[in-house]
């Protein structure tokens, strides 16, 4: 796997529960700030649960896209937010 690819997984996989990044957040963490579609690209392929893709969106606040649908990834951050508030 590549170095870029393990980055964007590390950086996902540490979003905390009701917590968002957006895709250009994650490329800058990563360290190349201009490959924030390569992030959008890599999360696409993803399968893997324990990699929270649904909680990376776009710099504009909507919520982008999700390779099992853009309605689940809504429903999941909804879902997040809701465990998020009702433990505060």
């Amino acid at each position: 796997m590549e170095t870029f690819t393990k980055k964007v997984y590390e950086i996902v996989r540490n979003i905390p529960i009701g917590k968002t990044m957006s895709y250009k957040e994650v490329a800058i963490k990563a360290d190349n700030p201009k490959a924030y579609r390569a992030v959008g690209n890599i999360l696409n392929k993803n399968y893997n649960e324990d990699i929270p893709c649904h909680r990376v969106i776009r710099t504009d606040g909507k919520t982008g896209g999700y390779n099992r649908g853009s309605e689940i990834k809504k429903i999941k951050l909804i879902k997040e937010s809701k465990i998020l508030i009702k433990h505060n």
